[in-house]
């Protein structure tokens, strides 16, 4: 059986929940929705099975039907992207949606494209549009927030709790401290991973992160492209700490 299409929206009421504008639009001519075709929605709290009402291309209607069991919570997981390539970043994006992070913070490094870090704020929307439809199709329960662009200095004043880790070269393993850290016991509740861009961090940043208190994590030896770094740190990361 084929898993069905998921579709948020932001509200549920009186077993029925409503899509307008752009969204209906593409589930309308794109998406080819017809009256009587059985869709899952969710609310970011719960999702449903639910019932195409109507289809128009300014409005689609849902019929409720019945909840769909909802995994239980997990660590939220920040995944801090230095502006790259947008082709490249757009790809960790989906990706780390695919993964399960709850929220994405698109950051300007020192080195981080000047020409990018000017066009990143207009790409928000977009960002938002690739994060929904990675987490429709991996069937997630939300999709995770798209910060604003932010400066690399500004990432380290904002998030100051949880497990916060820099990935770099020439570091301990990230494996290894991840496992030295589960000994502990206790569970992380959040936490929140940075990759660099495509000419990796400045000495002024790694020592900011350190001073921050951000562990320096490695993959090992070799370099990676950053779309390659966070996909494979975010999926060692998640392999720990769970993921939505």
């Amino acid at each position: 059986m084929m898993a069905l299409r998921r579709i948020f929206v932001e509200s549920i009421s009186n077993g029925s929940a409503v899509v307008a504008g752009p969204k209906a639009h593409h589930l309308h001519r794109v998406a080819r929705l017809r009256p009587g075709e059985i869709v899952e929605v969710s609310d970011s709290q719960q999702a449903f099975v639910a019932e195409v009402k109507s289809c128009r291309a300014g409005e689609v209607e849902f019929s409720i039907r019945e909840p769909i069991e909802t995994p239980p919570p997990t660590a939220r997981i920040a995944a801090g992207l230095a502006v790259c390539k947008f082709a490249r970043l757009e790809l960790a994006m989906e990706k780390a949606t695919e993964l399960g992070v709850t929220a994405i913070v698109p950051l300007v490094a020192a080195r981080s494209d000047k020409g990018l870090a000017q066009g990143a704020s207009k790409r928000h929307e977009r960002w938002e549009r690739i994060a929904e439809e990675a987490a429709s199709q991996s069937r997630r329960l939300a999709p995770p927030v798209v910060e604003p662009p932010v400066p690399f200095h500004q990432v380290l004043v904002n998030r100051t709790t949880g497990l916060r880790l820099f990935l770099d070269v020439d570091c301990p393993l990230m494996k290894d401290v991840l496992a030295e850290k589960a000994k502990s016991g206790k569970p992380w509740e959040e936490a929140i991973l940075l990759i660099g861009p495509e000419g990796g961090w400045t000495d002024e940043e790694r020592l900011a992160a350190r001073e921050a208190g951000y562990l320096a994590v490695g993959l090992g030896p070799g370099i990676l492209r950053a779309e390659t770094a966070a996909i494979a740190a975010l999926a060692v990361l998640r392999h720990w700490l769970g993921g939505n």
